[in-house]
């Protein structure tokens, strides 16, 4: 079986385990009427998952990406991730001002990836 680039392989562990922290950190906001322990336990299990994705894609991942770059990744990440959550989970929409906010983030991911 042959192995996935390294990219890949983090770019998926990086997605994946920000849609559990997506949830761990928001899921609960549709649960308002949930006792605050209740839900923080619950959020730590969740949070669980994601650190055991995360880690190995950031260990994976700086054998190919500087830790900048890894972060960047997982910030465009979490807006995507987060855009998707917010719109069909909390069914909350995202504006033309939010989309602009998230268009000047990734305007700085190019900066961050571009070799000068």
């Amino acid at each position: 079986m042959p192995s996935l680039p390294v990219p890949v392989l983090t770019i998926g562990l990086l997605l994946a385990s920000n849609i559990f922290m997506t949830f761990a950190w928001y899921g609960h906001l549709k649960f308002k009427t949930a006792p605050m322990i209740t839900v923080i336990l619950i959020s730590w299990g969740i949070a669980l998952f994601e650190y055991m994705l995360m880690v190995p894609a950031n260990r994976i991942g700086h054998t190919h990406f500087s830790a900048a770059e890894l972060k960047t990744i997982q910030e465009v990440i979490t807006l995507l991730v987060f855009g998707v959550f917010s719109v069909f989970f909390l069914k909350e929409p995202l504006t033309w001002n939010h989309l602009l906010g998230f268009s000047f983030i990734a305007l700085g991911a190019f900066f961050i990836f571009h070799k000068w």
